[in-house]
């Protein structure tokens, strides 16, 4: 095993899901939406069953063997107290926000840093980029 090239290897690709509308007809398709809702890094919007929305980021989720027992932990978008949904009390899936990690890969970054340094900033930092 060369350590060289394992510092090399691509990274992983991230499939755009911002705007997807998952279907939700089986257990499975909404277990399968709501994980890939948990690994997104933007807010999406649940239409539950009693009609009521709720747009935020979904921050935890619990799989239990069961739809009533399985649950979503949200940040609403507009400041109110996180929530906890069951999953078996959701209608409706959208991935509504903008994926704010999107084209921010590590390479990205690298790029931008050596690109910072080769026009005479003399002290690039490691600093974050802003979302917006």
């Amino acid at each position: 095993m060369d350590p060289e090239k394992l510092e090399v290897a691509p990274g992983f690709a991230h499939a755009s899901v911002q705007g997807w509308v998952p279907e939700l007809a089986t257990d499975e398709e909404v277990r399968q939406a709501l994980e890939t809702a948990f690994d997104y890094r933007g807010d999406v919007t649940l239409t539950k069953k009693n009609g009521s929305v709720t747009e935020g980021y979904i921050f935890d989720r619990i799989s239990a063997a069961t739809l009533t027992n399985s649950f979503v932990r949200i940040v609403p978008s507009n400041g109110g107290a996180r929530q906890k949904i069951p999953y078996a009390d959701i209608r409706a899936l959208a991935f509504t926000g903008r994926d704010t990690a999107a084209g921010k890969s590590w390479e990205a970054w690298v790029r931008k840093y050596w690109e910072k340094k080769g026009v005479g900033d003399v002290t690039p930092t490691l600093e974050p980029e802003p979302l917006d």
